[in-house]
């Protein structure tokens, strides 16, 4: 996958905070990338206790959401399932690091609205899948 430019991520980003009145949003968001996510979503799970809570698990699938409607329409089409072999692929190395080099866009869309660094490192993983599969 070529690039993602920053005006498509603020695109994304933006549409999401308009969004965010409708308090059904977050779970639509949330709900659909869980059930088009299945491998991706148990991935996220599994890191419940370096999230800390529920609410932090949630928060990783929401952004991934954004991250994945960020891949869709940089490439004009749905992203196939994130399988593990995909997850195990990119489980190299530090991920931000790799993924500012690879998209420095979606990099800083993830330490820009991320605090827990645990879940930066977890979004990037997944936005290195993604764009594997791209």
């Amino acid at each position: 996958m070529s690039k993602i430019d920053d005006k498509l991520v603020a695109d994304v980003v933006a549409e999401a905070s308009k969004k965010m009145s409708d308090p059904n949003y977050s779970a639509v968001a949330v709900g659909g990338f869980v059930q088009g996510q299945t491998p991706a979503t148990q991935f996220i799970t599994a890191h419940e206790s370096e999230l800390g809570n529920a609410e932090g698990i949630v928060s990783v699938i929401f952004h991934a959401a954004l991250l994945a409607q960020c891949y869709e329409r940089a490439g004009g089409r749905a992203i196939r399932m994130i399988s593990y072999e995909d997850l195990d692929a990119v489980a190299t190395g530090d991920p931000l690091k790799t993924l500012a080099k690879k998209q420095p866009a979606l990099s800083d869309f993830i330490v820009s609205n991320v605090e827990h660094k645990e879940a930066q490192k977890l979004l990037a993983l997944l936005a290195l899948a993604m764009d594997q599969i791209s």
